[in-house]
């Protein structure tokens, strides 16, 4: 069973860096880029969660996590970015 919690953390890591791509700048990154930024993001969304005293309930608490640290990171790395 610990597969199948891998599988549900990849397929959540790329939803997330997706609906994070789209809030952010508008459309995804691809497949790839959209996994690393939604498992970064799940970490941090993690962290944040825990700062706060908030826990993730399930798998849409999870996404939802994933997707605020995902969002987070994508603003950070906005600020370091020449335009």
């Amino acid at each position: 069973m610990e597969g199948m919690g891998i599988l549900w953390s990849i397929i959540i890591g790329i939803i997330a860096g997706f609906i994070a791509g789209r809030i952010m700048r508008g459309s995804g990154f691809g497949m790839l880029i959209n996994l690393l930024i939604g498992l970064v993001g799940s970490i941090l969304g993690g962290w944040i969660y825990s700062l706060l005293g908030f826990s993730s309930g399930g798998k849409f608490g999870m996404l939802l996590m994933s997707v605020i640290g995902a969002v987070v990171l994508l603003w950070v790395i906005s600020l370091f970015k020449k335009k």
